[in-house]
């Protein structure tokens, strides 16, 4: 079997609320969802999900290879790029298609994805995470109601600017998982938005009020030290790296002892997910994948030995994706289709973009210029 050819296209994740962080919200709830199918002369066809801007530059490097070859053509394709460099969308290109590679490899067995990864158990634990920093105090109970159903018993909030308004809200979401969990476990991320200066200082007024499971990218993502300062300085874990790429970004961390959960963005690939597991694994520490949508990674957090937790961001699919996987039982399910678990209906895709049945608006992630800087009014 011989890899021939690529098709990109994009859907999109009907989220029916605000999603976003602290450095912007996605306010209308309709994000945009790259796929990239990858060909084979054989008929098979890989998916791999998340954006792939650069796919044409990087393609020749699997053009005509056996994709069976997965953790090689992972590396053909970085030394591909070599000399210019991998990171940014170069890197989430080689994401999507070491995704699909991955996929590949699982239908050619004929299995779904977890058991070609080795994985004895298809549940995967999780803990809930709304993307919800612009929901009301009531919506976000309302919210976490459905995970509590679901038997969830951890759960991450978004916050950052405003300490008094985190706590209660953290407090808020910990009584609605005490259904399920005495002391449930509460994340709390403010997605880089101190800096080193002020990030202990604010972390511990939270800890002084709300028990708290981690603290999610405190500092700025390269910022070892600010990172090592908050490690040392709160009671909770760190835990960070679902914006760094290669290992190079993450050996300074884990080598000044200054995370303690290490997680990795879904949207980087298969194969980074394992690697940087590895890694930690040497460092003994737990790695947690950041949630994505129809959760591609789960079927690599159920084969590793360190998996703590994985994000789940929402209990619906993007438009187009039927996904054989279950939220359930406080995690995620996965199922027995082959691969990855991902169909993907092209027609009705293609048709409703045709119709302009959506509008894609920009991300939420556009970090004003004095991030790191603002302090809330209430923050002491």
């Amino acid at each position: 079997m011989r890899i021939t050819g690529y098709r990109s296209l994009a859907t999109v994740h009907e989220w029916g609320r605000p999603v976003g962080d602290v450095n912007g919200v996605v306010a209308g709830g309709v994000t945009e969802v790259p796929v990239l199918l990858l060909e084979t002369d054989e008929g098979l066809t890989g998916v791999g999900l998340g954006g792939n801007a650069d796919v044409a530059r990087v393609f020749p490097a699997l053009e005509g290879q056996d994709p069976r070859a997965v953790t090689s053509l992972y590396d053909r394709m970085l030394a591909h790029v070599f000399k210019s460099g991998h990171g940014g969308q170069v890197f989430a290109t080689i994401g999507a298609l070491d995704m699909a590679l991955w996929d590949l490899k699982a239908k050619i067995a004929q299995e779904p994805l977890w058991r070609t990864l080795g994985a004895a158990d298809r549940f995967v634990p999780g803990y809930a995470s709304g993307l919800d920093y612009a929901l009301t105090d009531d919506e976000l109970v309302a919210f976490h109601e459905r995970w509590a159903r679901r038997g969830f018993t951890g759960a991450k909030v978004k916050g950052g600017l405003d300490v008094d308004r985190d706590v209660r809200r953290l407090a808020a979401v910990r009584d609605v998982l005490r259904v399920n969990n005495d002391r449930p476990a509460l994340m709390y991320d403010v997605n880089e938005s101190w800096g080193r200066h002020q990030a202990v200082r604010l972390a511990r007024q939270v800890e002084e009020r709300v028990e708290l499971t981690w603290i999610e990218e405190p500092v700025r993502r390269w910022d070892v030290p600010g990172h090592r300062a908050v490690a040392t300085g709160v009671r909770a874990a760190v835990a960070t790296g679902e914006n760094l790429t290669g290992l190079e970004h993450f050996r300074p961390l884990l080598a000044a002892d200054a995370v303690g959960v290490v997680q990795t963005g879904s949207v980087w690939g298969i194969t980074h997910f394992l690697r940087v597991s590895t890694l930690a694994f040497g460092h003994g520490l737990p790695v947690s994948p950041v949630g994505y949508d129809a959760n591609p990674v789960a079927h690599a957090a159920a084969a590793v030995p360190n998996h703590l937790v994985t994000e789940v961001q929402d209990l619906s699919f993007p438009v187009g994706l039927r996904v054989d996987q279950e939220i359930a039982d406080g995690g995620i399910v996965l199922g027995d289709a082959v691969g990855l678990g991902i169909e993907v209906d092209e027609e009705r895709i293609v048709a409703l973009a045709a119709s302009g049945g959506w509008s894609l608006p920009s991300g939420p992630h556009v970090r004003p210029a004095d991030a790191g800087l603002r302090l809330a009014p209430q923050a002491r």
